[in-house]
């Protein structure tokens, strides 16, 4: 892959990588498949947030996102605040040299459009900001390929969104919620498609040899709301965590196994408390490093009940019967695209008695949803083709190269 005066095209890969998100890591891993297998003569490198870990794990020159090393950390004295604010000003040069150095620049999936986590505008919304305008001002096309977005409360983060959409070259969304709210915040999305996640391209691990029943996996979660839940994040937090470790020991009652999963480094401390609180060899937890990992963990299970966004993602893709702790928009539309709907539980408020009802009924229906799953992947796996034909064609208009029609997973 060369530009038009015959060098190799420069790609950049952005977001907050690398930084023990699960999902996030999986979505930029089907992103440089995509480049690997079409675009092989491109160079790539990142700007993202554990740029040591993108650089190890992927093997690609990898800059950190930000000047300041103590930007996620909180800041309540003079010294650390007057060095975040010096940060900002000193990430706008630097995002705006690393944007010019390249001819696309790729923010692989993620939900990078949305708030339904706690959020401040100075954080990434700021930084997203920073890379559409460098974008926009340096001819670098910035493609935002696959992302989630959703209704914003607070002004200042949604006026950064809107400003970083519009400013983009390319969006695609990963839910049709997600175009919806970018339409409604008054960008213009007529031009914009809806795909599955980007992580339903990654390679699925093999099926399980048959034999007993796997454990019932329970991803977990440091959930405390969103960001317009703040003033009652605890109350919130202690609801779920309550809720999901009844559930846990409910079914160890009955005598199953438990495989506790995370998507994220912060969910270590849920594991630890419901370890503590059940205190049985029945529960075990996961140690999963990637997106691959997890899904060889559900692959492997007899069914999930899981919170994370890209848990629900790699228990689908493996064909699991799910049962998903939502938290956000996003993971009900996931379930209604899929089949599984009628499988979905509030993770604000967790009734472990309910809970269990809808868990014995996804059971019950075990062999059909798995036959549903089989099919929506099918699905799935196709509309990735058209979307990485249209990256293709928005990115690299200057190729010669046709993409080559990828397998089934």
């Amino acid at each position: 892959m060369t530009s038009g005066d015959g060098t190799p095209v420069r790609v950049g890969v952005f977001g907050l990588l690398g930084s023990g998100n699960l999902g996030n890591d999986g979505s930029l891993e089907a992103v440089l498949g995509y480049l690997r297998a079409e675009h092989p003569e491109a160079v790539v490198d990142a700007l993202c947030g554990g740029a040591e870990v993108v650089g190890t794990r992927y093997g690609i020159p990898a800059t950190r996102l930000h000047w300041y090393r103590g930007e996620y950390r909180t800041a309540s004295r003079a010294g650390p605040i007057a060095g975040k604010g010096l940060g900002k000003v000193v990430d706008a040069f630097r995002t705006a040299a690393w944007v010019r150095r390249h001819d696309v620049v790729i923010v692989p999936g993620m939900g990078v459009l949305e708030a339904t986590l706690p959020l401040r505008p100075w954080g990434f919304p700021y930084a997203l900001f920073l890379l559409c305008a460098s974008g926009r001002l340096f001819g670098t096309r910035v493609a935002l390929a696959g992302v989630g977005a959703a209704p914003i409360g607070s002004r200042a983060t949604r006026t950064l969104v809107r400003w970083s959409a519009r400013l983009a070259a390319y969006r695609s969304y990963r839910d049709e919620l997600s175009r919806d709210a970018m339409r409604a915040m008054g960008v213009d999305t007529a031009r914009d498609e809806v795909y599955p996640d980007l992580a339903f391209a990654l390679p699925t691990p093999p099926a399980p040899p048959v034999g007993p029943p796997g454990p019932i996996c329970v991803g977990v979660m440091d959930f405390h709301g969103g960001n317009d839940d703040r003033g009652r994040a605890e109350e919130i937090h202690r609801r779920y965590l309550d809720g999901t470790t009844a559930f846990v020991r409910a079914l160890v009652e009955e005598g199953r196994p438990v495989r506790l999963l995370t998507g994220d480094a912060c969910d270590a401390p849920i594991v630890a408390a419901i370890l503590d609180a059940v205190d049985s060899p029945l529960v075990t937890a996961a140690g999963a490093t990637s997106l691959t990992d997890l899904m060889k963990e559900t692959a492997a299970a007899d069914s999930v009940v899981a919170t994370r966004y890209h848990n629900l993602v790699c228990a689908l893709k493996t064909g699991t019967p799910t049962l998903a702790l939502s938290y956000a928009a996003k993971s009900d539309a996931l379930m209604e695209r899929m089949g599984l709907g009628a499988y979905r539980h509030p993770a604000r408020e967790v009734d472990a008695d309910r809970l269990l009802e809808q868990f014995r009924s996804l059971e019950k229906r075990s062999a059909e949803l798995r036959r549903t799953l089989t099919e929506r992947n099918l699905t799935a796996a196709r509309h990735l083709d058209h979307h990485f034909a249209a990256l293709t064609a928005a990115l690299f208009p200057t190729s010669d190269h046709a993409p080559t029609p990828r397998k089934a997973p």
